[in-house]
């Protein structure tokens, strides 16, 4: 390194022209010299910015401090940056004139030249964690920037090296001011001036805040943004976002296709009945999934599109790998019970209908494992003596008892509701509140001795390893006049036969489970009715963590062959689509809109990939995902209409009462809504459960975000405690994904 023997010196009042900015020449002095001589007597945030601004041009800086002067010795102390880089002290003119005399050496200090993807931003944080610091943290996770922070509460002292460091390995910084009045604020801005000259010197991303009026230091008068109210931050981290991820992309690039990678991208389809043979490819293996396999649950609930029937495919072709495992899958539709409904039960009464129904499921899931069994080993007992003789056995019982039809088990279904409505009709006709004895049942149901093909199916079943039923899609096809109660009675009834076949077996040590599949909203109502399903076994699909459904579109986008393999998804996420919409990270933006369910996040990325390419844009741009926005708001209204009203046929059509409507109202407002749908008023506290319950409403209290269903852990009760507790500032919120379809304006 050379040593400056003889300076040159030229001050900043000399640079001072008439016309130009005052500070341009300061800038212009730095970069065109080699060294910066500045005085740290007293603390002075522009000098230190220029400090700061130096170090990060790679220019060597000369601190000198009078050491007659003791006024900020202190805070000097306190804020660490000046005694970590060390300065000259001096008593007089004399003695700096000498100091200054003696040759200086100009190398820069040592730092970074990479940077740090995975935390790309650098945030200085204030003293005191105020209501403003707390929003700037909030919205820098909402846009999804990965950061590391200076947090004084954590470190009382900012070193300059560490603040060089950081800097260096940032792709951009966010500092923001505080206002003279806040306790710390001279020390706080000190630090935030040599910060934000290193990053103006490095050339990174910037962005220093300052609340309110507050005068502003004069260097750095042209880069400051000034807020008045948190809000008005949204839009300015998201500009800063999308410079950070700008630059990460330009040193980061994939060897993308430059054109048509999204028309020939697939994530899939979003119903899992269209991709059974895909699936299993880019399936999550969730604790639920993990649990259903092992057999340690026999309910499996989720609201449509949470991936119960994803589920319900990967568990059986799971188990069907060991040959030696039973697997029983049944999938009916709900009108295949129509007749057993029509014209047996609602001429039973209530206590007769439960016994008539749970022994109707008890006898079909015996036969249908009875099936399986001889279905599986018509070729294998001719080759197993063990297995001839009680194949035999069981083929005869079987066949002596089952329908008549050999077709799948929805014919079978629809075949004996038929055969025992015949019967009962021709011995009851339409009599009403029939009671019927246990003989009567199974003089209806049964044609020989249940009891024994249940004992033969025990005995086969000891050459085999595990069986199990799993049971979907019974809610298939319910009445569009809404859920009732002998709809709700079929679903209990099942539960209970299940349940019963499980234990009879498990007696004689069968490793044997029976899995239904069900409705969130039905478990629900079985719940209300009947406090001992609380008791069940049970796997919930609701979604709670966005990293899992991340994880998700990962996976399918990882099955494209012009993808790489290697790449986190935030990385490959911003190669196809725009980073940031209105402030927040435009996944999130996305999950935020698909009420956490899974076949929702597909089927917007469908919609928005659609208009994208359609348009011939390059990746998904922010015209695109207001597109797709729109038409799944469309489909979204409509789904949410259907399961409204497949609970309770008067909210049929209800949802569009809120057209045009705003995006928030007082509880006041509801009665007044609902009457125009011609709501009863002993109804329309129900009603407004189920909107809540369905996640088209929201409960915000005062100025906090908006809770939804999934924002608390899908409990009512919680919902219904922030509504009691809040009375006079509580606020009802239409989903943001609802607001395209209903032409809401926020």
């Amino acid at each position: 390194a050379k040593r400056l023997s003889r300076l040159s010196v030229v001050t900043w009042e000399q640079n001072d022209i008439a016309g130009r900015p005052l500070v341009a020449p300061i800038f212009e002095g730095i970069n065109e010299n080699d060294l910066l001589i500045a005085d740290v007597t007293t603390l002075n945030f522009n000098v230190t910015y220029e400090i700061g601004f130096a170090i990060g041009s790679r220019k060597r800086v000369f601190l000198i401090k009078h050491s007659g002067i003791t006024r900020d010795e202190e805070s000097v102390r306190r804020v660490g940056i000046f005694d970590t880089l060390g300065y000259e002290p001096y008593r007089d003119s004399d003695e700096l004139f000498r100091k200054l005399s003696y040759p200086i050496d100009d190398t820069p200090i040592e730092m970074a030249s990479g940077f740090d993807s995975k935390a790309p931003l650098y945030v200085l944080e204030t003293p005191v964690r105020t209501e403003e610091m707390g929003y700037i943290i909030s919205r820098v996770k909402k846009v999804r920037m990965n950061f590391r922070s200076f947090t004084p509460s954590e470190h009382s002292r900012l070193s300059a090296m560490e603040a060089v460091t950081h800097v260096a390995n940032s792709l951009g910084v966010l500092v923001p001011l505080l206002q003279s009045y806040v306790v710390d604020s001279n020390i706080h801005n000190i630090r935030a001036a040599f910060v934000i000259g290193l990053a103006h010197g490095m050339q990174k991303a910037t962005l220093l805040l300052q609340g309110g009026d507050a005068p502003v230091p004069l260097d750095v008068r042209d880069f400051v943004e000034t807020y008045r109210h948190p809000k008005e931050l949204d839009e300015l981290i998201e500009k800063l976002a999308r410079d950070v991820f700008a630059a990460l992309q330009g040193r980061d690039e994939l060897g993308l296709p430059e054109t048509g990678l999204l028309a020939s991208l697939s994530l899939g389809d979003p119903m899992a009945e269209n991709e059974f043979q895909t699936l299993g490819s880019y399936y999550i293996e969730t604790d639920e999934y993990r649990r259903t396999q092992r057999g340690e649950v026999n309910l499996v609930v989720g609201r449509k599109g949470t991936g119960k029937t994803a589920l319900f495919a990967q568990v059986r072709d799971r188990l069907r790998r060991d040959r030696q495992n039973i697997v029983v899958d049944l999938k009916p539709e709900g009108y295949q019970l129509v007749k057993l409904k029509d014209d047996v039960l609602k001429y039973l009464s209530k206590g007769a209908r439960q016994h008539l129904v749970t022994a109707f499921w008890e006898y079909l899931l015996l036969l249908e494992v009875c099936y399986k069994v001889l279905e599986k080993d018509a070729d294998i007992h001719l080759r197993d003596h063990r297995l001839t003789e009680p194949y035999r056995q069981l083929s005869a019982s079987y066949y002596r008892e089952s329908v008549d039809t050999k077709g799948d088990f929805s014919e079978r279904l629809t075949e004996l509701s038929h055969r025992i409505a015949t019967a009962y009709s021709s011995k009851h006709s339409a009599s009403e509140d029939v009671h019927l004895s246990t003989g009567e049942v199974t003089e209806l149901i049964h044609k020989e001795d249940l009891h024994k093909l249940s004992q033969q199916l025990s005995e086969y079943l000891s050459f085999k390893k595990g069986v199990w039923i799993l049971f979907d899609n019974l809610d298939r096809g319910w009445s569009a006049h809404g859920l009732t109660a002998d709809d709700v009675l079929m679903v209990r009834a099942l539960i209970d036969a299940g349940r019963k076949i499980q234990r009879g077996m498990q007696r004689d040590e069968h490793d044997f489970h029976c899995v239904i599949f069900l409705r969130n909203d039905v478990y629900q109502l079985l719940m209300d009715e009947t406090s001992d399903f609380g008791k069940e076994m049970r796997a919930s699909l609701d979604w709670r963590d966005p990293d899992l459904l991340r994880k998700l579109v990962h996976l399918r986008l990882q099955q494209n062959p012009e993808l790489p393999k290697d790449v986190e998804f935030d990385r490959l996420w911003r190669e196809i689509c725009v980073s940031h919409l209105e402030g927040v990270d435009s996944f999130q933006y996305l999950i935020d809109r698909s009420l956490m369910r899974p076949r929702n996040v597909l089927k917007i990325l469908t919609h928005c990939r659609g208009s994208a390419v359609n348009l011939g844009h390059g990746k998904i741009e922010e015209e695109d995902i207001r597109k797709g926005l729109a038409a799944y708001s469309t489909d979204l209204l409509t789904e949410i209409d259907q399961e409204l009203t497949d609970i309770d046929a008067s909210a049929n059509g209800l949802v569009y009462v809120f057209l045009r409507e705003a995006s928030e109202f007082s509880p006041e407002d509801i009665p007044i809504l609902l009457e125009l749908k011609s709501v009863p008023i002993e109804k329309m506290e129900q009603i407004t459960q189920f909107l809540l319950y369905f996640g088209f409403l929201g409960v915000k209290i005062a100025n906090d975000e908006p809770q939804y269903i999934h924002d608390v852990g899908y409990d009512m009760k919680i919902l219904r405690a922030l509504i009691a507790k809040h009375p006079v500032v509580v606020r009802f919120t239409i989903n943001p994904a609802c607001w395209p379809a209903l032409s809401i304006q926020p």
